[in-house]
């Protein structure tokens, strides 16, 4: 009986190690993120809270609970998760340190003959106060290490990429611009924290690259001065400013204050920043997006023009999105401080790829897919609807709306959808509300399981339709 309840206790605090450990890769370790800012705290209360407290007090009774009800629904749990746990080196090292420090306190226990059940806080505490200074230590090293990578690549040029809206993008607009000349490499997808950037500097980072572009992003003041006091970028680029993350940053000015923060590069040259961050331009800062006139969006890419004291450029990009007139702008005044003009410039943009899931075109069984599933901003949203509008047929949007964002601009989202689209498909219970207080009742559809978008499609869609995945929103939101 007692090999029965060690091993059985070991399997416990295990299965709540899992559920913790993908918390908190969820809010990137933040454990006070995991506490005071998830979405689902019923999943604390089903999947933590209940099984800790049903072992303290039901005696030998809970393992049949344990076995019989908690492990097939956490299971369950775990295999409806679209954003599961990524087994990274720190998590392996999580689940090391979690079952050695249970052993260790069971056999303890067991020697003494000093405990009637063996304890589950103690090791799931000690793993995380252990794993965080574990990790602490190796992001010092890694941090060393790709610093000393940097310093020998003497003639790099690294240009650091910020904003509320469109960040990903303008890095990639400059990649691909300033890459027909030169030996550019780019952060991937959307790595824009301190930690991904190093590990990107210490693993992918090719010795004969010419121009470094880092994405920077942040959920606080303080975020974007990290990195750029590690990279020192000597271009910088701050796009749209908006609420993007209003619920981290609690007001507008603030958002603005932190992406400011790239300014603060030691070897700077010279930064270009657009007009809605309401700053005034000095010697190394020019403001930018009053140049930009006669923009016109359709479903087969976006015309405007360029007003330029060299004289005015027109435009043609085979990009959708009126917005992406301002990242692909941003990322022309950087390829000409690099000594690529704007004409030339120009000429490489009209070959510009999409970024994938941002307003990527797909045609598919005689349907228009619109896979914006990466944009969650107000102005990208709003641009997507518009851009939905000028199709015939029947108009289909799928959406959980604004999540990190207030209910004034999910209201604005929601009557602009109901005016447009002819079938609206709501994903996220966070603003199933709004969009059933607003949204005609014949056109919602709500969606509470993803892994049955499929199938759901197949239903209520039919060739000719227009399709937008306007923002996605992992289920744990």
């Amino acid at each position: 009986m007692t090999w029965f309840l060690l091993i059985s206790h070991i399997f416990l605090v295990m299965s709540l190690g899992w559920y913790l450990a993908t918390n908190l890769q969820w809010y990137s370790y933040k454990i006070e993120r995991v506490i005071l800012h998830h979405t689902k705290y019923h999943w604390h209360v089903l999947y933590f809270l209940v099984p800790l407290f049903a072992y303290y007090f039901t005696g030998i009774y809970f393992w049949i609970y344990f076995y019989f009800a908690y492990l097939p629904s956490l299971w369950l749990w775990h295999r409806k998760l679209d954003k599961k746990l990524v087994v990274t080196g720190r998590i392996k090292r999580f689940f090391v340190l979690l079952f050695m420090l249970t052993l260790f306190q069971d056999i303890l226990c067991l020697a003494k003959e000093a405990c009637q059940v063996f304890g589950v806080i103690l090791p799931l505490t000690m793993t995380v106060i252990g794993s965080m200074m574990i990790e602490k230590v190796l992001f010092h090293g890694f941090k060393l290490q790709a610093k000393r990578k940097l310093e020998r690549m003497n003639d790099l040029i690294i240009i650091g990429v910020t904003a509320s809206y469109g960040k990903t993008s303008i890095k990639n607009f400059i990649a691909q611009i300033v890459g027909h000349e030169k030996k550019v490499y780019a952060t991937p997808r959307s790595v824009n924290t301190l930690g991904g950037v190093m590990k990107d500097i210490n693993d992918d980072l090719p010795e004969d690259t010419e121009v470094y572009i880092v994405e920077m992003g942040a959920r606080g003041p303080g975020d974007i001065a990290e990195i750029t006091e590690f990279v020192q970028p000597h271009y910088a680029v701050v796009g749209v400013i908006g609420p993007q993350h209003i619920e981290y940053f609690k007001t507008l000015e603030r958002i603005r204050n932190t992406k400011m923060e790239i300014l603060s590069s030691k070897r700077l040259q010279h930064a270009w920043v657009h007009i809605s961050a309401h700053v005034k331009p000095y010697e190394k800062v020019t403001i930018f997006g009053d140049e930009i006139e006669e923009v016109h969006a359709t479903l087969e890419g976006v015309d405007f023009d360029l007003n330029l004291p060299q004289g005015r450029i027109h435009l043609h990009i085979p990009i959708l999105g009126s917005f992406n007139a301002v990242n692909v702008t941003a990322a022309l005044h950087v390829a000409n401080a690099l000594d690529i003009p704007y004409e030339r410039g120009a000429e490489y943009a009209k070959t510009l790829q999409p970024v994938e899931h941002r307003l990527q075109r797909i045609d598919a069984g005689g349907k228009i897919i619109l896979d914006d599933s990466f944009n969650g901003n107000i102005d990208g949203m709003l641009a997507s609807f518009e851009l939905a509008s000028q199709h015939e047929g029947r108009k289909v949007l799928i959406t959980p709306g604004l999540v990190e964002s207030d209910e004034e601009l999910n209201e604005k989202v929601a009557k602009r959808a109901d005016e447009i689209f002819d079938l609206i498909i709501v994903t996220s219970k966070i603003n199933q509300p709004i969009f059933k207080k607003i949204v005609s009742a014949d056109k919602l559809y709500t969606l509470n399981d993803k892994s049955k978008m499929e199938e759901t499609l197949g239903e209520l869609t039919r060739p000719d339709d227009l399709i937008l995945f306007a923002n996605d929103a992992p289920n744990f939101i």
